[in-house]
Parts: C-alpha cells; sequence; structure tokens
C-alpha cells in the first residue's frame, strides 16, 4: 500500500494522543474515581466522628447504600438504555457531585455547631441532618452508578469501535486508574484531615467536586464531538437488522432462523405495548411501571447468553479475603499494626495492577473466554494458601468456641469474652482503647504464620483476581445488545451488592476471631462455585477448545447467543 500522505512527527503523535477521545475518557475516569475514593474514605470517617466513634451510622450507611442499588440497579440501567448517551452523563454527573457538595456542607455546618444542634428540639435537628446526609449520600451513590455505567459499560465500547483489542486495552487502563486513585485518593484526603480537621476535610471534599464537576463536563463534551458514534443509540429494530445480517450462518447451524434468534430479550411492554392504549396512561399502570422495568431487567439478564460469566464474579463478592474493614480488623486481632498493614495494602494494589496488565497480554495470546478460565485458575490455587493458613500455627481458628458466642453476648447484654489470647480484650482491656496490652499478652513470634500465609494469598489471589474481572466486564460489555447495555449491566451491580451483603451478614452472625478461619473456608468455597459456573460458560462457548491454546490467527471465539458475534 502506498501511503502518500506525510507521516507524522514524534510531537504530532503526541498531540494527538493527549486530544484523543480515549485520552479524555482517561481523564475524565480519572478525576471522577478520584473525588469518589476520597468521598467514600471519607464519609465513614465523618460519619464515625459524628456518632461518638460508633461504627453505627457507618453500618446504617453502607446498608442504604447496598439495599438502594440492589433494588434499583435494573431501573437505573433501563434509564440510561432510554435516554441519550450526552444526557445521562452530564445528568448524572451534575447529580453526583452536586450531592456530594451539599453532603460536604451540611457535615461542615454540622460540625462546627454540633453542640448547639444536640439542644435543640432535644437533638432532634442533628438527627435530622444525619438523615439528610446518609439520604443524600446515597443519591449521590445511585448517580455514581448510573455514570459507571454509562461511561465504562457503554462509551468506552463505542469508543473503542470494533477493536476488541484495544477495548481490553481500554478496559485495562481504566482498571489501573481504579487502583492507583484507591491508594492515593484516601491518603491524601486522610492528611488533611489528619493535620487539618475534619472541617476542613468536608470543605476541600466540596471544593475538589465543585471543580471536578466542571473539568469533567468539560472532558465529557469534548469526547461526545470526537465521537460521532456516540450521537446513535441503535433501536431495538436496527439491532434484530443488524443481528440477521451478520448471524444467519450461525442461527442454522443451532437449528434456528435468523426471526426466531435475534428477538429482543427484553421483549415487555415498553417494547411491544401500544402506546395510544389507554391503560398506560392510567394510575395504576405508572406506578407499577418501575416493578415491571425491574421485573424485565432480571428476566433479560437470566436469558442472556452471558449469565454465568456474569454470576461468577457476583460470587466473587461473597468473600472475607479482600483488604477491607472486615480483614483488616482481623490483621489487628493478630498483632499486626497499621504500618504493615498499609504495605500490604500497597503490595495488593501493584498485586491488581500486574493483574491488569497479565490480563492484556493472556487475551491476546490465549483469548478472551480462555483468559477467564486461566485467571480463575490463578485465583483458586492462589487462595489454597488461605486454607492452609486457617490450620497453620498460630491460628486462632477453634471450632470449639461458637461462632455466634459475640453476638449472643450482645444480644443478653453480659460480657463474656473468649478465652483466645488472639482477641482484642489485650487492646480494649482497662476500658481504655488506647492501652496496649501487656507484653506476656502478646502473640508468639510463631503465631505470625498464619497471618503471613492468609495475606499472602490474599495478595497473590489479586492477579487472577482482577484479570478475571476484566474478562467478564468485556464479554458483557461485547455480547450485550446496544439497547440493553445499561439494565444488563444495572442488574449485574445489583448481584454484586447482593452477595456483598451476604457476606457482611455472614460476618455479623460469627464476628469472633476464632470464626474467622471457618468465614475462610465459606469465602474459598464461594469463589470456587463462581469459577465453576465461569467454566460451564466457557466450555459450552468453546467445548474442548477450551484447553487448548491457539495462535491468535487460529482463534474465532464466537459465544452462541442473540447478540453480536464476539471475534476475540
Amino acid at each position: 500500500m502506498d501511503n502518500s500522505g506525510p507521516k507524522k512527527t514524534c510531537c504530532e503523535s503526541i498531540r494527538d494522543f493527549f486530544t484523543s477521545a480515549k485520552f479524555l475518557i482517561y481523564m475524565g475516569h480519572a478525576l471522577s474515581t478520584w473525588g469518589d475514593r476520597m468521598w467514600n474514605f471519607a464519609v465513614a470517617v465523618f460519619l464515625v466522628e459524628l456518632y461518638g466513634n460508633s461504627l453505627l451510622l457507618t453500618a446504617v450507611y453502607g446498608l442504604v447504600v447496598a439495599g438502594s442499588v440492589l433494588l434499583l440497579g435494573a431501573i437505573i440501567g433501563d434509564w440510561v438504555d432510554r435516554n441519550p448517551r450526552l444526557k445521562v452523563a452530564q445528568t448524572s454527573l451534575l447529580v453526583q457531585n452536586s450531592c456530594v457538595i451539599v453532603c460536604g456542607i451540611l457535615l461542615m455546618v454540622v460540625f462546627q455547631f454540633k453542640e448547639q444542634l444536640v439542644e435543640l428540639y432535644n437533638g432532634w435537628i442533628l438527627t435530622t441532618c444525619y438523615i439528610l446526609v446518609i439520604t443524600i449520600a446515597n443519591i449521590a451513590n445511585l448517580a455514581s452508578t448510573a455514570m459507571s455505567i454509562t461511561i465504562q459499560r457503554d462509551w468506552v465500547v463505542v469508543v473503542a469501535g470494533q477493536d476488541s483489542s484495544k477495548l481490553a486495552d481500554m478496559n485495562a487502563t481504566v482498571r489501573i486508574i481504579d487502583q492507583l486513585t484507591n491508594i492515593l485518593a484516601p491518603m491524601l484526603v486522610g492528611q488533611i484531615m489528619a493535620f487539618g480537621s475534619h472541617f476542613i476535610g468536608c470543605g476541600f471534599i466540596s471544593g475538589w467536586n465543585l471543580c471536578s464537576m466542571c473539568l469533567e463536563y468539560a472532558l465529557l463534551w469534548k469526547v461526545y464531538q470526537k465521537t460521532p458514534a456516540l450521537a446513535v443509540k441503535a433501536g431495538q429494530k436496527d439491532q434484530q437488522q443488524e443481528l440477521k445480517d451478520l448471524s444467519p450462518v450461525r442461527d442454522m447451524e443451532n437449528g434456528q432462523s435468523p426471526e426466531e434468534s435475534s428477538q429482543p430479550l427484553m421483549n415487555d411492554t415498553r417494547v411491544v405495548a401500544n402506546p395510544d392504549d389507554p391503560k398506560r396512561h392510567g394510575c395504576c399502570h405508572q406506578v407499577s411501571e418501575p416493578l415491571r422495568t425491574f421485573k424485565a431487567g432480571w428476566v433479560a439478564y437470566y436469558n442472556q447468553n452471558i449469565f454465568f460469566a456474569g454470576m461468577s464474579l457476583a460470587f466473587l463478592y461473597m468473600t472475607v479475603l479482600g483488604f477491607d474493614c472486615i480483614t483488616t480488623g482481623y490483621a489487628y486481632t493478630q498483632g499486626l499494626n497499621g504500618s504493615v498493614l498499609s504495605l500490604l495494602m500497597g503490595a495488593s494494589a501493584v498485586s491488581g495492577i500486574c493483574g491488569t496488565v497479565a490480563f492484556t497480554w493472556v487475551r491476546k495470546k490465549c483469548g478472551l473466554i480462555r483468559t477467564g478460565f486461566i485467571s480463575g485458575v490463578a485465583q483458586l490455587s492462589c487462595l489454597m494458601l488461605c486454607v492452609v493458613s486457617v490450620f497453620a500455627p498460630g491460628s486462632p481458628f477453634d471450632l470449639s468456641v461458637s461462632p455466634f458466642q459475640d453476638l449472643y453476648t450482645h444480644l443478653i447484654g453480659e460480657k463474656v469474652l473468649p478465652e483466645a489470647d488472639h482477641s482484642l480484650t489485650g487492646v480494649l482491656s482497662s476500658g481504655n482503647a488506647t492501652t496496649p496490652a501487656p507484653a506476656e499478652e502478646l502473640p508468639p513470634l510463631q503465631s505470625y504464620m498464619s497471618v503471613s500465609l492468609l495475606f499472602a494469598g490474599v495478595i497473590a489471589a489479586r492477579v487472577g483476581l482482577w484479570s478475571f474481572d476484566l474478562t467478564v466486564t468485556q464479554l458483557i460489555q461485547e455480547n450485550v445488545i446496544e439497547s440493553e447495555r445499561g439494565v444488563i449491566n444495572g442488574v449485574q451491580n445489583s448481584m454484586n451488592y447482593l452477595l456483598d451483603l451476604l457476606h457482611f451478614i455472614m460476618v455479623i452472625l460469627a464476628p469472633n476471631p476464632e470464626a474467622f478461619g471457618l468465614l475462610v473456608i465459606i469465602s474459598v468455597s464461594f469463589v470456587a462455585m463462581g469459577h465453576i459456573m465461569y467454566f460451564r460458560f466457557a466450555f459450552k462457548s468453546l467445548g474442548s477448545r477450551l484447553f487448548l491454546c491457539c495462535s491468535p490467527e487460529q482463534k474465532v471465539e464466537t459465544v452462541d447467543s442473540p447478540s453480536l458475534p464476539t471475534t476475540v
């Protein structure tokens, strides 16, 4: 081929990259994620501080957030599907940042005048402020969910075009940004609150979101201008015709006519009903519309060809083997201090970044579906170290101690402490949370073998975990038709939150350190069940070819579904 056009200089190539739609999406996502991570970290600290170092408000906030996404995930996704892309992104951005700004200002008022608010109307004004903060913060989280669906699950796919490799690279870059901001953003706001005050912290977050909102709004508009395809949102009829044109051969092989295989999955009243029907304008119809949308979304999710792949990802949320408050609290009971935990969290982030890099490399060598299978095997193999840690020297695992002892103790109002030396009794003795335990009560050196194996398994498993997460994300992106992309991802978020809620309930029922080993075994079992589901999906898609790592030229992985064929 004769390239008559002049070659671009290095400066021109760099300029084109920094002004490309892809880079602008990265910039907007970095700003959005940075603000989200700062707020999610700070709001938990603020609620604990406001309620006298109690976790009650934080627990209520977590329950409200999880329950809201669980119930409204499909409805949010349906709203994303129904409306133009730019309108959805701009509305979500404005609602999310405005709510965070209002929350920050409200918290500044509470911190500044808390003593006066306590005395007004027997504290009811202060209680109302708490309710308002949790409610507005929950609205911000719902808007953040809509923003995540529309940008990460839709805009990224459109910007990547038909290039599967470009889509994989964009997904991996977005995930690396998530990993970095997840560490750096809390560190920044934590330092501001430590050297300043909570009042200053609230003001900083509000100011950040105000500036970030303006920049993100401009970046979204630039991306929209540079990608004309974003202005076109395929309807059901166009999608059906496209499926008929592109996959008649595959449909005949499956014994189906093109018309049968290309029927929309969400064939509910909002698609087939007559808009002139007087029933559609009745009060009962309008009230029941969200319920029908909720039902139709979950039915559509169940009917997807990637249903088992999505379920496998959701099952990975039913685990205590992550760097959340549960694992951190257990580590404290085993003698690890904050400095060691911060280093472990840093190692976990590096491991996650390695997983995103490994995803792009393995996908090019083995294909997308095989990458998920390989990632699952790698994650499950590393988690075996966590199972070994349950029975290693120094483990507090003791089946003779009832896992419900702490719950029973709180219910009957008695103070019955377990006999194990690895509980928090050494730290909390004498009624002072800052009183250190006597030297003879500290765990011996050999006791660190169990907790070391535990965190070694958790950190190593992050490579497979993040690679698997990216695999399922791209499978959903490539195999869900455009007109259902929002609602399917909304239901996927709901499934993730449901399993996450179940894992918190599991910890509430068995909170003592002696039962943590049992929670580890249950967690690994759920991870194994998730990967078994993915294996079923992968084997159904590829058959015996799943175990053949062929070259990219020989590999054509087509998922049998009513959506577009996927070539990896």
